[in-house]
């Protein structure tokens, strides 16, 4: 196995330093090469060394399923919570063995069961190659521009690959001020060790999602394999057995979705007038729709379980945003901040020049991206994230369009450096249930019908005279796509077999994805094509006259963010404590009649005698997290694991958009009651030994 000596801490140079907003107070999910070490020295007296960070990166884990984890043993054992574990669980449960209600324990390694389709990554180095980006971009006529930015980042990525084996990512930072290189060492080996039941994992339900106090055991453990053998690897996080007190500092190493706190005001109002209303009614018709199908019996809701979670957590989040957009103080805080940089640009002749226009190349692109965006987000993500035969479909239509072209010209998807990633999830043998996906399917139909209309030509495309009801059952039931002998079949045959194919779902993908395409196209053309070189410039034109550290918006990537353990003070003057314990969520549950959703299991109940009640089971910090950072770890000074992060409060919903210290809190499940509960309820006592095994790094 290759490793690549870690990232330097050099500073970048001025002209790409560049902020997504200046850093006030514990703000800031900060890339690996630009953390702020003085800023944490001078607050927190703590000296972020070489060694310290080195040890963290090589420690944490992104998730391709959408989160992140950490090492925490030699012997490749990961950590993460249940619920990015939550689809491995649907995917190895069955009629016969729902591990969502009865947990997982492998009683010894040999027991621990293999991620269908789960790919782990890791972080080794960065190299900044935003000159040869930018470059290409320059040769470029302006409405080229994204097609050449895509060339050259395929290009970069192709050369990495084949360089170092490993994976190669071009991330756009600053939002396309910066372009960086990113390797992962991949694993695809995963095995899942442990798992609690879902009613512990996730106390409290949908009613408590989003809230604070929380009894949560979201936690998860995984090994990772090489060779068939458990990996060993000299870079995990040791455990802490004493955790943190209140006041202490925590860091927070994980890979944060996005964030939008860049985003210009009209920016922010076509996400709340446009992108989030659509987005909303999708998501509920969806959760009713699997609502329904989960009350025809105890099979179908096995079946819709981690869908349903997933679409739950989705809307509560989105509301909770939706919200933020609609505050009259947050939005004219955004609006504030961006009339007083305009007007320093303004009246800076140089800036001008160089910026002064940024503002309204985005106002002109999400204009005209108001006139199709339901078409867009219908025919692109909506269609291939309901239904997954669909997505399967789509794949092989257009790996077979792809491939014919040179690799700088492709979706980037299907570009080169990608393929092995494309191909775990294209060949996945996780099972496809064809009752939930004719469901799925005629919901998403339904909604292409409501949102674009019975006249559009898309709809019709899509329903070929049907209703969404007849045209998801005939497609579900005719494909044979289940079946990875078949798609392996057809992705070997390249553009012939697709095209001889007489597979209705092939046939349907085929059918719109012309129209598809050309939304896609436009999308690429007028919008990211256009708003990557704007926001650049607004990026800045922020560096320029802020005069700070800043961070880029998050982009999935490793990031480091920081804080203290602290509670808090709700609006009604009530005073929040940081920590909850065993006790209180078991009162809590006696208190519901052990009722649904403070149910706490049968093993639980009857060895509430030997649990130390005093122990805690959550805590909350002021690091800085957003969605992508569930599972992440949080250690202390010493570089112990202390916490797993594994949500937000609902105060801390706005931090797509700004980040508050006031109420915003991340909440952790605390490293002592997940030892706790492992020795105790679950007699996992040789986990536990090989979790604590470890010692810790001097800083």
């Amino acid at each position: 196995m290759r490793r690549s000596a870690i990232l330097t801490a050099a500073v970048l140079t001025v002209a790409f330093l560049l902020p997504a907003v200046p850093s006030r107070a514990d703000e800031g999910m900060w890339p690996y090469n630009n953390v702020p070490r003085a800023d944490i020295k001078k607050k927190y007296g703590v000296d972020v060394t070489d060694a310290w960070l080195k040890n963290l990166q090589m420690s944490s884990v992104r998730f391709n399923s959408g989160g992140s984890g950490s090492f925490v043993s030699a012997d490749g054992l990961v950590l993460t919570n249940h619920h990015i574990a939550s689809d491995v669980l649907g995917k190895i449960s069955t009629a016969e063995r729902d591990y969502f209600k009865t947990g997982f324990l492998a009683a010894s390694r040999e027991q621990e069961v293999r991620a269908p389709d789960l790919e782990l990554n890791v972080l080794v180095e960065i190299e900044d190659v935003t000159e040869r980006v930018v470059a290409a971009v320059k040769a470029a006529k302006p409405e080229d521009a994204g097609a050449a930015r895509r060339a050259v980042i395929a290009d970069i990525e192709k050369a990495s690959l084949e360089k170092t084996g490993l994976r190669s990512d071009v991330v756009t930072l600053y939002r396309g001020a910066q372009f960086n290189l990113y390797r992962y060492k991949k694993y695809t080996d995963v095995r899942l060790a442990f798992a609690p039941e879902f009613t512990v994992a996730f106390f409290g339900g949908d009613p408590d999602n989003f809230s604070y106090p929380r009894f949560n055991l979201d936690m998860a453990l995984f090994r990772v394999y090489e060779d068939g053998k458990p990996f060993k690897t000299p870079h995990f996080l040791p455990w802490s057995a004493t955790g943190v007190q209140d006041g202490d500092v925590v860091f927070v190493s994980g890979s944060p979705g996005s964030t939008s706190r860049l985003n210009t005001m009209t920016h922010l109002e076509f996400m709340r007038d446009v992108q989030y209303p659509i987005q909303l009614r999708l998501l509920t018709a969806r959760q009713r729709m699997l609502q329904a199908f989960s009350e025809r019996d105890v099979e179908s809701a096995r079946r819709a379980h981690d869908s349903l979670f997933g679409v739950s957590n989705s809307l509560k989040a989105i509301s909770g945003e939706m919200a933020g957009l609609k505050d009259p103080a947050l939005m004219q805080r955004k609006r504030d901040r961006e009339t007083a940089l305009r007007a320093r640009v303004a009246g800076d002749p140089e800036m001008s020049k160089e910026f002064g226009d940024a503002w309204d190349t985005v106002a002109k692109s999400r204009s005209s991206f108001r006139e199709y965006f339901a078409e867009w987000r219908l025919l692109e993500p909506g269609l291939a994230q309901q239904s997954e035969l669909f997505s399967i479909a789509r794949r092989l239509v257009r790996l077979a369009d792809e491939n014919g072209k040179p690799n700088s010209e492709r979706l980037r998807e299907y570009s080169d450096a990608g393929r092995a990633s494309f191909e775990l999830s294209l060949f996945s043998p996780a099972p496809i249930y064809a009752d939930l996906e004719a469901a799925e399917l005629a919901e998403i139909l339904k909604c292409a019908q409501a949102e674009l209309g019975e006249s559009s030509q898309a709809v019709k495309a899509l329903l070929n005279g049907k209703t969404p009801e007849a045209r998801a059952k005939e497609l579900v039931e005719g494909t044979k796509l289940a079946d990875v002998a078949v798609r392996k079949s057809l992705a070997a045959g390249g553009k012939a077999a697709i095209e001889a194919s007489e597979d209705p779902m092939i046939q349907f993908a085929r059918a719109v994805d012309g129209r598809a395409r050309e939304v896609r196209k436009r999308f690429e053309a007028e919008v990211t094509g256009v708003e990557d070189g704007a926001y650049g410039k607004i990026a800045r034109a922020v560096y320029r006259a802020e005069q700070g550290k800043v961070y880029p918006d998050a982009t999935f990537t490793l990031r480091l963010a920081y804080g203290k353990v602290s509670g808090y003070v709700d609006p009604a003057g009530a005073k929040i404590r940081a920590w909850t314990t065993f006790g209180e969520m078991y009162d809590k549950a006696t208190s519901a009649k052990n009722a649904d959703p403070y149910q706490l299991p049968v093993g639980w109940l009857a060895k509430k005698s030997g649990v130390k009640l005093d122990t805690p089971i959550n805590f909350v910090t002021t690091a800085d997290t957003i969605g992508g950072n569930s599972g992440s770890p949080l250690v202390n000074a010493r570089g112990e694991l202390v916490g797993l992060n594994f949500d937000r409060n609902a105060f801390g919903l706005v931090r797509n958009f700004v980040y508050d210290e006031q109420r915003a809190r991340n909440i952790a499940v605390d490293s002592r009651g997940m030892l706790h509960a492992l020795r105790v309820l679950y007699g996992a006592g040789a986990l536990a030994d090989e979790l604590t095994g470890g010692k810790a790094m001097a800083r």
